[in-house]
């Protein structure tokens, strides 16, 4: 990294699966407080923001709370889930929002302590329909390319041109039983990269335990984050 961007703080946050009834709800108000607080230079949201559309009005104040974000979408955003109650939201509503950057397969440039940082995003179905190519859209000339993508698997479908990957979706396994040595998580049994940060060659990956729940409302032993991420030059 350019010695510019050392501090550099990134906000990120996922799976608020707001509009059910459930403790994530609480997770997501202070999660958001917390953001307002801290005044990253940057914030990202990697997907599942609503499980009912009755989450929708919940969802844009909160955005409008945050003001300039970078957003991807994930799978329960298009119902697209084991849920049978899972709605569909409509990406034009939360592209409307003021600050409120939408990426599908795209990209965008963002400068940032007088440097070029790049944020480009992955849609959920072409994720899912393995026809995303992300790594076509980073460009070698900014300082730092950031991927979005709702997903941890797609940092294994690429070759290393990001410096650092934002996933979700695992809750951090939701249901997790300890043991001795390690954890049972409960609703991803065989998931790799669960939470936290892995490494990828030159790329970081940063896993997201997420805020909200799904098909049960609370979490054992899995508990909520909002994670600041601090980027260093050496």
């Amino acid at each position: 990294m350019p010695p510019e961007l050392d501090g550099l703080r990134i906000a990120h946050l996922s799976d608020l699966h707001l509009g059910v009834p459930s403790r994530g709800g609480r997770a997501v108000h202070d999660a958001v407080d917390w953001v307002l607080e801290r005044k990253p230079d940057l914030v990202c949201i990697t997907g599942d923001l609503v499980s009912r559309r009755s989450g929708m009005p919940e969802l844009e104040r909160l955005l409008g709370e945050i003001g300039t974000c970078y957003v991807v979408l994930g799978n329960h955003d298009f119902a697209d889930s084991r849920d049978p109650f899972s709605q569909r939201i409509d990406p034009e509503a939360i592209e409307r929002l003021p600050g409120v950057v939408l990426l599908g397969d795209e990209a965008v440039d963002v400068e940032l302590h007088g440097c070029r940082v790049q944020v480009v995003g992955v849609e959920p179905r072409s994720y899912a329909s393995r026809s995303s190519s992300p790594e076509r859209l980073a460009e070698r000339g900014a300082d730092l390319r950031l991927l979005l993508c709702h997903f941890p698997g797609i940092v294994r479908r690429i070759p290393d041109v990001f410096h650092l990957v934002l996933a979700g979706h695992l809750h951090g396994g939701q249901i997790v039983v300890p043991y001795p040595g390690g954890k049972l998580r409960l609703a991803h049994l065989r998931a790799r990269d669960v939470e936290g940060v892995y490494d990828y060659g030159g790329t970081k990956l940063h896993v997201s335990p997420g805020l909200g729940t799904t098909f049960v409302p609370f979490r054992l032993f899995a508990r909520p984050e909002v994670t600041e991420l601090v980027v260093r030059s050496t």
